[in-house]
């Protein structure tokens, strides 16, 4: 089965833009930050409840071998077709040496740096209004996917998604508009509950404050939120890689 149809099968599409969430515009640094978190949403170590993760992991990493190569992306753009018998894509890479190369350690401090840098940024704006158009104004979702914040955030990120319907940004949906107050209660009280359990976790976990307890603590914490925490770090590590001039060529591994 080709890459276009394995795309079709396991991201329901088989535009390559599409599965990494960017359009044919996109730069080589955007594709490469798409290509990084989604990659990392569907690693075998992220995932382990998806035993689809590993092909989707494989899969992406011939998409984005594609995308990064100048000639393959003219030849994708302009007849809408890949050449599977490329040495692009009949190469046998090992990903888990890729990856490993790339990405570098995230500790908590650079999470408390990034978040002190990236509430009321343009970035979080954008961001934000991103995933509003998504979502169509749905706050539970929004709330889910947007980084960097808590229930506490809520009232500021309403403000910012309220002066962009204002200025004519972005559309107005009903579901944000006209939330009902028994959906905007549902949700505050599924973040209290979230946030005692966290607290609790901890106690029973016997952590304290310090960087490698928290660690753990946000570990463990993956195994109920695993979705939405590896959101967060697929954007923070995305955020965060360190770009080089020239892709090291992974080591070769066996199937």
């Amino acid at each position: 089965m080709g890459l276009l149809d394995r795309c079709n099968e396991l991201f329901k599409t088989s535009n390559l833009y599409e599965v990494l969430g960017i359009n044919k515009e996109a730069t080589e640094a955007e594709i490469r930050r798409s290509y990084y978190k989604v990659s990392l949403k569907v690693h075998p170590d992220r995932a382990p409840e998806d035993p689809l993760a590993t092909e989707k992991f494989q899969v992406l990493g011939k998409l984005y071998a594609v995308l990064s190569d100048k000639e393959q992306r003219v030849v994708y753009d302009e007849q809408g077709v890949v050449d599977e018998e490329s040495d692009v894509l009949s190469e046998d890479r090992c990903w888990e040496d890729y990856w490993r190369l790339l990405f570098p350690k995230i500790t908590v401090q650079d999470i408390l740096e990034f978040e002190k840098k990236y509430k009321g940024s343009d970035e979080e704006r954008q961001d934000l209004i991103q995933l509003y158009v998504q979502h169509e104004g749905d706050m539970d979702a929004i709330m889910a996917s947007a980084l960097c914040c808590s229930q506490e955030d809520e009232p500021r990120l309403c403000s910012i998604i309220q002066a962009a319907i204002q200025s004519g940004d972005v559309t107005e949906f009903p579901a944000f508009t006209r939330e009902s107050e028994k959906k905007k209660r549902a949700r505050r009280k599924r973040a209290d509950r979230e946030r005692q359990e966290a607290e609790e976790m901890q106690k029973e976990m016997g952590l304290g404050n310090q960087d490698d307890s928290l660690v753990m603590m946000l570990q463990q914490r993956q195994k109920s939120r695993a979705q939405n925490f590896n959101s967060f770090l697929s954007d923070l590590e995305a955020k965060y890689s360190k770009t080089s001039g020239k892709s090291q060529k992974a080591k070769r591994g066996k199937k």
